[in-house]
């Protein structure tokens, strides 16, 4: 017996969908490259492969294209953030669904525990769970569940179908796996603790503005719960502030809901506003806790990581996140404004302007870091924040070049100039003759220039009024409005209307073409008999629709 089904082994064959092992190493080394032109090459080789053995692809290579078809559009920065924790979301279920379903006996058992026979990290599994029953995980988290697992398949699939070029992991990298795996475990154990205390420091807050009928006005001070929580919060951002800062980026913190803004009794604000500005009731509800986290190195990491979230949101002007985002750097540059912009305030000022203030005294922030990070994340605030980096510099640039930014930034943003932009040209006295002179020479320019205008103008109007002039009489018009045509999609003019019979014209006439087949390309030498047409149905075109017909032909 041993003899027989030996022989048989040797006759099965495996039917994979791959050509070669050549085909197969290829696409797993493209898979983990970290250009995206190689992973949508080969993510389009693994859709071939599904078309040619449909559900028999192994689950651990649709899991692996799912996860890195997540990873391009991040890397190529196509999608906006909402939509990017939606794929990973969705990549990170399936993966954890479809390893652990085999495990799965009659009586249902729970993930973590199938996912801990597996060596797959547990936390990826309270991932899962936040994106089918609870909060949604930031985008810094999506990213980091799909490097683990990723790097799970590679050592539980591909590493292991190379055969003989990867043997079994030594007692050094099953050691090197394990620190991983703590780390990445109190990692996570050190986000859900942040989660929680913050939640904490709302629902007390909101307790204080639920009870205190002047919340809204002013709110009191912290209570002895409230002190612990933010003496907690206080301890955790020296040990990791980089992780407390991702997390009061959230939605839900910082950027608040629709439903946070309106139970603090904020009222309605414009997304597409260029100069955000965070509104009062829920400054003051995060004030308290920004005044404790108030320090140089935190003030530093909160607004690198704004302007990074900004730089992932700067795809869609009206985002509610973007709007809050800019605010909040908005707030903090005011806050670190220059003494010698309030020189001559009174006291009673100073009081009011200092009393919904995250800090006092001024900081020195890195400006030029700023400066770049801000083109570097161009929005429809971008003007606006522009011009406070540019007016609160420890050592100002020249007033040239800070006109330029400006104007270069309007011009990429499609805004205005702010209206109180530096304008040295403008604004610079008389002082010589040779200024006078300069300043007489660019006036000449400017009216030869509106003169030329004018006359180009008159030109156009001439021009405009021959068109006119030979459409009239016909179905089109000319349009002299200033119609910003991108606003309108193809096929669609300004002022048409959704209803699809809109274009139908109200008298029309039907044509007939005879029944026997016509060769479009030969030459027609013989004319139609004269008894061909009474042969056709319908009505025809009568010889004086055919002359307008033409009259319009020679019109275009």
């Amino acid at each position: 017996m041993k003899r027989k089904r030996s022989a048989e082994e040797k006759k099965r064959h495996v039917m994979v969908a791959w050509t070669n092992k050549a085909e197969w190493d290829q696409v797993r080394e493209n898979l983990y490259s970290s250009d995206a032109a190689l992973q949508k090459r080969a993510l389009g080789r693994i859709s071939a492969w599904r078309s040619r053995c449909g559900r028999n692809l192994p689950v651990a290579v649709d899991c692996t294209a799912d996860l890195v078809r997540c990873q391009v559009p991040d890397r190529c920065a196509q999608l906006d953030g909402l939509a990017l924790q939606l794929m990973y979301g969705t990549a990170l279920t399936r993966f954890v669904n479809l390893i652990t379903e085999k495990q799965q006996g009659r009586m249902a058992r729970p993930l973590h525990q199938l996912a801990g026979k597996l060596k797959i990290p547990v936390w990826i599994v309270y991932l899962r769970h936040g994106f089918t029953h609870g909060t949604m995980p930031s985008l810094n988290w999506c990213r980091k569940g799909c490097v683990a697992a990723l790097d799970w398949l590679q050592q539980h699939y591909w590493s292991r179908q190379l055969g003989g070029d990867w043997g079994p992991q030594s007692d050094e990298e099953d050691e090197d796996d394990g620190k991983d795996e703590v780390t990445r475990q109190k990692e996570m154990e050190a986000y859900k603790k942040v989660r929680e205390l913050l939640i904490s420091y709302e629902s007390e807050q909101y307790q204080v503005f639920e009870g205190d009928s002047a919340g809204k006005e002013k709110w009191p001070a912290p209570f002895a719960e409230m002190s612990w929580i933010l003496a907690e919060i206080k301890q955790l951002a020296l040990e990791s502030c980089d992780l407390l800062v991702d997390v009061l980026l959230e939605d839900g913190f910082l950027m608040p809901t629709s439903e946070q803004l309106h139970t603090l009794g904020c009222g309605a604000f414009d997304a597409a506003d260029a100069n955000p500005q965070i509104p009062q009731p829920f400054l003051r509800f995060w004030l308290p806790l920004l005044r404790t986290l108030n320090s140089l190195a935190f003030i530093h990491l909160f607004l690198e990581k704004l302007f990074t979230e900004l730089k992932h949101l700067c795809g869609d002007p009206n985002d509610h996140r973007a709007f809050f985002i800019c605010a909040w750097i908005s707030e903090i540059i005011l806050c670190n404004g220059k003494p010698s912009d309030y020189h001559f305030e009174t006291k009673g000022q100073r009081k009011a302007r200092l009393k919904d203030r995250i800090f006092v005294n001024r900081v020195p922030l890195r400006w030029q870091q700023l400066l770049a990070a801000c083109m570097d994340s161009p929005c429809v605030s971008t003007p606006h924040l522009l011009k406070l980096i540019l007016a609160d510099m420890e050592h100002p640039l020249p007033l040239e070049t800070q006109e330029n930014l400006l104007k270069l930034s309007s011009i990429y943003t499609q805004n205005e100039l702010p209206p109180s932009s530096p304008s040295p040209r403008r604004d610079q006295p008389v002082y010589t003759l040779e200024s006078l002179h300069e300043k007489l020479q660019r006036s000449r320019q400017r009216r030869s220039r509106e003169l030329q205008g004018s006359g180009s103008q008159r030109e156009m109007s001439d021009t405009d009024a021959e068109k006119v002039r030979l459409l009239r009489g016909s179905a089109w018009q000319l349009c002299t409005d200033n119609t910003l045509w991108k606003n309108y999609p193809l096929g669609k003019v300004p002022g048409q209307s959704d209803d699809p019979d809109c274009l139908m014209l109200e008298n029309f006439t039907l044509m007939a073409f005879p029944d026997q087949p016509v060769d479009m390309e030969a030459p027609n030498l013989h004319p139609p008999r004269a008894a061909a047409p009474a042969k056709s149905e319908g009505l025809l075109w009568s010889p004086s629709d055919i002359s307008r017909i033409k009259s319009g032909m020679k019109l275009f």
